[in-house]
């Protein structure tokens, strides 16, 4: 569906499309804590990595400069708390592109796996919440609230 007749929609297939990374993600980085380095898992942890630094920085600054200031009319409670949730990501990916170095720099470390796996999952939890707490609380106050025209105005702001 295009975004510009449900952005909704459209944030939503994003969410699934994260899901889908995130659990790449996960696997890829035990594989690389379990056993060691493979040419596969690390492949697969750069991938995810790409997704999160292009999509998701998209996928978030579209809700905080579109959907989130014509919500803000109605409720303000919820958009601070994704607002929050954003940051908190950020830093997490931060902390992900630094283990992903480690490791590109000493692949027999196990250090850097281990630390490169525990900061993966700490960003699958909270990115997974996130989703969580937007598909399943914020969206159906949004579809609540804000009239047709108000979502013509959000997918017309979108990035």
């Amino acid at each position: 569906m295009n975004k510009a007749i449900d952005p909704i929609a459209h944030f939503m297939q994003d969410h699934d499309e994260a899901l889908v990374q995130l659990a790449s993600l996960n696997k890829a980085a035990r594989s690389l804590e379990e056993r060691g380095f493979t040419h596969d898992a690390y492949r697969r942890i750069l991938l995810a990595l790409e997704f999160i630094e292009a999509e998701v920085s998209i996928h978030n600054k579209s809700e905080e400069e579109a959907l989130f200031p014509v919500l803000e009319r109605y409720v303000e409670g919820p958009t601070k708390l994704m607002r929050d949730d954003h940051k908190e990501l950020k830093k997490e990916f931060a902390r992900l592109r630094r283990a992903v170095q480690k490791v590109e720099r000493n692949h027999q470390s196990k250090q850097a796996a281990r630390e490169l796996s525990g900061v993966a999952q700490t960003i699958v939890h909270l990115f997974v919440n996130h989703i969580h707490k937007e598909n399943y609380i914020l969206f159906p106050l949004v579809q609540k609230f804000l009239t047709k025209d108000a979502l013509r105005e959000v997918a017309r702001r979108m990035v």
